[in-house]
């Protein structure tokens, strides 16, 4: 098992995530983050951190496309291990439907 990031991250990327994951396994993209399958230890202490309920565990049924996601960009986008600010208008995309069609950018954030 492993946890996911999922699309309410989208726009959203609060990072309250990266601050207490143990082995740093969060890669950061234009708007949103991703874990990294083969890193995360399958702790579960991101999934509560997150203030959009945007990590879920891969056991959870239909996140295919996510663990894709996650695993694909996590190969470009960099690491991130600190807490930064999140968007100033996350609040205004937290829950939005239809987020990953509308807003996602395979772009690379900042990371470290």
């Amino acid at each position: 098992m492993t946890y996911v990031v999922v699309e309410n991250c989208i726009k959203c990327k609060y990072m309250d995530c990266v601050e207490v994951c143990p082995v740093d396994c969060f890669y950061e993209g234009e708007n949103m983050l991703v874990i990294h399958p083969d890193e995360c230890i399958d702790c579960g202490v991101c999934e509560p951190e997150c203030p959009a309920e945007a990590i879920k565990p891969d056991t959870e049924s239909g996140l295919e496309k996510w663990l894709k996601v996650n695993a694909d960009m996590a190969k470009n986008w960099p690491n991130i291990t600190i807490k930064r600010e999140s968007p100033a208008d996350a609040k205004d995309f937290d829950g939005k439907p239809g987020k990953f069609d509308a807003y996602f950018s395979a772009e690379p954030g900042e990371g470290d």
